[in-house]
């Protein structure tokens, strides 16, 4: 085992991104993907389960989700493995973003905030495989470069597309994703020179520095994680891939028969309980 933890793990992703203790790891990783004009000086935490505004609706719960001190929101998602309507997924996240902010009364004129919705994808999502690392997506007029509103935006952060060396890194973002890419091989923390974020991350993501029960709960997470992939890469070795659907059906009973249970399936899956139910 490497020096740092995986942050393609549930546990480790968090650790990076999802706790107080750590949110200048998160700020400082926002701002070097949104550069906007006002640079974020803090983060709050907010509850990451969402309760829908309709009977019989589908809870919603993202990875991270937190808003700023301006009110603007972030989500954030870590992505390991294609799923069929990710796109339509992504976007209907965001925009439950966007609806959660309505207000009862007639007082309220939907003074909405902005919402950023960023995905990391371990995968080439289709549509995607030919764009930038970074695919940014923002609400225009058609055929035109002018922005109809700034209140969505959407990242898509292809990590198979980083294919720079360590010296080839130009700026801190693109710092951040080799690092994220290849923390667990990592026998150093590298940019440090560049910028003390990155030493910083070194002690977060040491797993010297977890704690017993931390590390404990990182490993459960690991092994899930490395069970997930072996399963997918067994079915798709075994020519399984026959249709959005029954791909997902076929992943989600192997994982299954591999001893998974449903909501570790629907973890790894970024799928809700019940959606995986359905298949058992």
């Amino acid at each position: 085992m490497g020096k740092f933890i995986n942050p393609f793990t549930d546990e480790g992703f968090k650790r990076i991104f999802g706790q107080e203790i750590h949110k200048d790891l998160l700020i400082s990783f926002l701002n070097e993907l949104i550069h906007g004009d006002n640079p974020i000086v803090d983060i709050v935490f907010r509850d990451k389960e969402i309760f829908p505004q309709f009977f019989d609706g589908r809870r919603i719960i993202y990875d991270i989700y937190c808003t700023t001190e301006n009110g603007e929101h972030v989500i954030v998602e870590m992505q390991n493995a294609a799923q069929p309507f990710f796109k339509d997924r992504s976007i209907f996240y965001a925009a439950s973003a966007i609806a959660q902010q309505g207000e009862r009364g007639k007082d309220w004129n939907f003074d909405v905030k902005r919402v950023y919705g960023i995905f990391f994808l371990n995968f080439y999502m289709d549509g995607l495989k030919d764009w930038s690392l970074c695919s940014e997506v923002s609400l225009h007029f058609k055929g035109t470069t002018e922005q109809f509103s700034d209140k969505l935006h959407l990242y898509y952060i292809t990590l198979p597309k980083m294919e720079k060396s360590e010296s080839e890194c130009e700026t801190d973002f693109e710092r951040w994703i080799y690092i994220l890419k290849h923390m667990e091989t990592l026998e150093r923390m590298p940019f440090k020179a560049q910028n003390m974020i990155f030493g910083r991350l070194e002690e977060v993501c040491n797993l010297n520095s977890l704690s017993r029960q931390e590390r404990l709960n990182y490993d459960e997470s690991l092994k899930v994680y490395r069970d997930g992939v072996a399963v997918i890469e067994y079915a798709e070795q075994r020519g399984m891939e026959k249709g959005r659907e029954e791909t997902l059906a076929t992943n989600i009973r192997t994982m299954r028969n591999a001893g998974l249970d449903a909501s570790t399936i629907a973890r790894y899956l970024a799928l809700t309980p019940d959606e995986v139910e359905k298949y058992f």
